[in-house]
């Protein structure tokens, strides 16, 4: 747990010192696939970074990169059709290339954790499918960095292959199973969220 801890903070700090602030900017696009956002960033980047952040839900994605090459993504997913291409309050890029630095970071950091592999399946978000090799964990912890949240894809994955048929939100917010039930609607979702939460669902889940 303390080197999670520490790992934790080192990629926090990594991240938000890896692009000057002012230089990169990320968007939501509503109503649009991903295929449809995947090509319009491609046009949009002009010699700069410009690509696809988050598939969180079908219909919405999330794009990142430097500010300029942002901008005009959201203009021309505007004109493709998007319901709303809006940008987001956040103090970096996150997920796209820009975060090289913060990679790098990462990737000397975890070179001195030792990993062990999950005594539980972990399905990664940058290949939307379960590892448990500690080398691929330590790899795809750093790909992780400058690489797409495949959520729609991760979810998918748990509840076909991964034959999950309840899932269980742990932490502050309801964001990831308000997603979860718009890309698997058949799929119970909850959140837990206090304390008051954990003993509900314990005693639900021991009847």
């Amino acid at each position: 747990l303390g080197d999670a801890a520490r790992l934790l903070k080192i990629r926090g700090q990594a991240m938000q010192q890896a692009v000057p602030v002012g230089q990169g900017a990320m968007a939501a696009i509503l109503g649009l696939d991903l295929e449809t956002v995947l090509a319009a960033v491609a046009d949009a980047s002009h010699g700069e970074v410009c690509g696809v952040a988050n598939d969180n839900a079908p219909g919405q994605v999330v794009i990142s990169g430097h500010l300029g090459a942002v901008n005009r993504a959201i203009e021309a997913l505007k004109a493709a059709g998007a319901k709303r291409a809006l940008p987001l309050p956040v103090s970096a890029p996150f997920h796209c290339a820009l975060m090289r630095p913060a990679a790098d970071a990462m990737e000397e950091a975890l070179s001195k954790v030792t990993m062990n592999p999950p005594v539980v399946p972990v399905v990664a978000n940058v290949v939307a499918r379960p590892i448990s090799d500690p080398a691929e964990i330590r790899k795809r912890l750093i790909e992780q960095v400058t690489g797409m949240v495949r959520w729609t894809e991760c979810v998918g994955w748990m509840t076909r292959e991964g034959g999950v048929t309840e899932l269980v939100e742990l932490g502050s917010g309801k964001v990831l199973s308000g997603l979860a039930k718009r890309i698997t609607p058949d799929t119970p979702a909850i959140s837990i969220g206090v304390p008051a939460d954990i003993d509900a669902f314990v005693e639900s889940v021991s009847r």
